[in-house]
C-alpha cells in the first residue's frame, strides 16, 4: 500500500477512535447522577415511622427529589428537619403545585426516619394547615404500607 493511501486511512482512525473515546467519557458523566440516587431502603428504615408537626421553614423543589424544612418544637427547644419528597414531576401528576406547600404553613407529616439518626425522614403524606391531606409519592409506597407512627419528638 501507498504512504498516499495510508495517511488519510490513519487519520480516519484516529478520528474514530476519538470520537469513540468522547461517546464511553459521555456515557460516564451522564450515568454519575443516576449513580448517585439512593434508594428508599438504602436512606430510610420504613420500620421506624415518625409523625412531625411543625412550621414549614424551606421549600426546594428539585430533582432528583423535592425537598422541604420544617421547624419542628417540644419542651427541649426547636428542631429543624429535612423532609424529602417524590421527583416535581411525579408530585405535579398527584396534584402538587410550587404553591401547595408555603413558607411559614403549620403542617403535619407521616414518613419513615433515615437510618442514620439525624433529623431527616422521607415524607409519606402532609396534612395542611386547612386539614387536606396531600400524598407524597414517596418511594417508600413501593415496599407496601406504612406502619402506624407515634408522634416524635424535635431530639
Amino acid at each position: 500500500m501507498s504512504s498516499a493511501r495510508v495517511k488519510p486511512m490513519l487519520k480516519n482512525l484516529m478520528k474514530m477512535s476519538l470520537g469513540a473515546a468522547l461517546a464511553v467519557v459521555g456515557l460516564l458523566v451522564s450515568g454519575a447522577p443516576i449513580s448517585a440516587h439512593h434508594s428508599f431502603a438504602a436512606e430510610y428504615d420504613a420500620a421506624k415511622p415518625i409523625t412531625l408537626k411543625g412550621v414549614v421553614s424551606k421549600i426546594e423543589w428539585t430533582n432528583p427529589h423535592a425537598r422541604f424544612y420544617i421547624d419542628v418544637k417540644d419542651e427541649t427547644g426547636t428542631f429543624t428537619w429535612n423532609l424529602e419528597l417524590a421527583s416535581p414531576n411525579v408530585l405535579a401528576r398527584n396534584g402538587w403545585t410550587r404553591k401547595t406547600l408555603n413558607i411559614g404553613d403549620e403542617i403535619t407529616v407521616q414518613g419513615a426516619m433515615a437510618k442514620d439518626g439525624s433529623k431527616m425522614a422521607n415524607a409519606r403524606t402532609v396534612t395542611l394547615a386547612n386539614g387536606k391531606r396531600v400524598f407524597a409519592g414517596s418511594s417508600a409506597d413501593a415496599e407496601g404500607p406504612a406502619p402506624a407512627a407515634a408522634p416524635a419528638t424535635g431530639r
